[in-house]
């Protein structure tokens, strides 16, 4: 499999992601990576990675770039910016099948218009929505969107979002009937906006949709429906706030056990059961939001993610890929009709 990666991105500059795509290498041997960016600089940071690393190189191809995306461009700005962009090129090579999938931890508004104009979208769905999965106390996860690409959703968004959910969860976890929900104030069909409301009754309607109602916010980790739909100013709040509440129970848990001797010494007995809390709970291991919709594979890092978190967005990339998500999308909402 082949990705193509905007080097560039993110808030730690090409170091994390060079080095995040070099630990993906090592965790897939079937996986080649074409880097865009600068060229020197990729090659600055090659040169600079880690000895366990550096064997991984000579899978890295580099594709010169020579302007990037800021973080702070309009997505319509990006659309008149050169096509010579790290994000842009990237993209190019996705649409003309030089790749299987692409991966950016760059402007998220600027990935979406750029990505809707050079692989443009399934039928039926006019804009992209942005996904990930949230851990669930029954040991799975669940699909949320969207996360920040459409902040102020009508019902006809919201109705595109839950077909979009089940088609992925289909395709990805292989579920036959994947439960959906909308995400509101409370489980009272009188409550909530009315485009809420208004998608609430079309989903009702919905034939061959296993349609779970209303659910609340803490009802997500509860591992009883496996997507739930809301507008993306919602879900990117509930995603941020969920990310900071996993940070802080953990730095909760490690203070609480140092504090005392007696807690020292329990810590230590109780280290492997630490660390499996702190890798479930830790945000990391979840970065990587798809952008569902798209004809191609996107896959959106989280900005300010480390090099272990950009390989799992690499490793998202490669799963989709793997399982074509977006002719199964297609296949999926093409034979949907309310």
């Amino acid at each position: 499999m082949r990705l193509a990666i905007d080097a560039m991105g993110g808030d730690l500059g090409p170091r994390a992601t060079v080095q995040g795509a070099a630990l993906a290498l090592a965790a897939n041997p079937a996986l080649d990576v074409f880097l865009f960016g600068p060229e020197q600089r990729l090659a600055a940071e090659l040169d600079a990675l880690p000895k366990r690393l550096a064997r991984y190189g000579a899978r890295l191809s580099l594709c010169h770039s020579p302007h990037v995306i800021d973080q702070a461009m309009r997505p319509s700005a990006a659309l008149r910016a050169p096509r010579d962009t790290s994000l842009a090129m990237m993209l190019e090579c996705v649409a003309r099948g030089q790749a299987d999938a692409g991966v950016s931890a760059g402007n998220t508004g600027a990935l979406m218009a750029l990505a809707r104009r050079e692989l443009g979208m399934v039928e039926g769905i006019p804009r992209p929505a942005i996904s990930t999965a949230i851990p669930t106390r029954r040991g799975g996860h669940c699909y949320l969107l969207d996360l920040g690409a459409n902040v102020d959703a009508p019902a006809a968004r919201l109705v595109d979002f839950a077909r979009l959910g089940e088609a992925m969860a289909r395709c990805i976890d292989g579920l036959a009937a994947p439960r959906v929900a909308l995400l509101n104030v409370g489980v009272e069909g009188t409550k909530g906006p009315a485009s809420v409301r208004e998608a609430d009754a079309r989903l009702r309607e919905w034939a061959g949709l296993d349609y779970r109602g209303f659910v609340e916010g803490g009802d997500i980790f509860a591992g009883e429906v496996d997507v739930v739909v809301c507008d993306g100013f919602v879900g990117n709040a509930v995603l941020k706030a969920s990310e900071g509440l996993a940070r802080l129970l953990v730095e909760r848990v490690q203070r609480a056990f140092e504090t005392r001797w007696s807690g020292r010494l329990v810590a230590a007995l109780a280290r492997p059961a630490l660390r499996r809390l702190k890798s479930e709970l830790d945000p990391v291991r979840y970065n990587g939001a798809s952008l569902l919709g798209l004809k191609g594979i996107v896959v959106k890092s989280h900005g300010g993610a480390s090099a272990e978190g950009f390989a799992y967005a690499v490793a998202r990339a490669v799963e989709e890929g793997r399982r074509e998500l977006p002719g199964h999308l297609e296949q999926a909402l093409g034979g949907c009709r309310a």
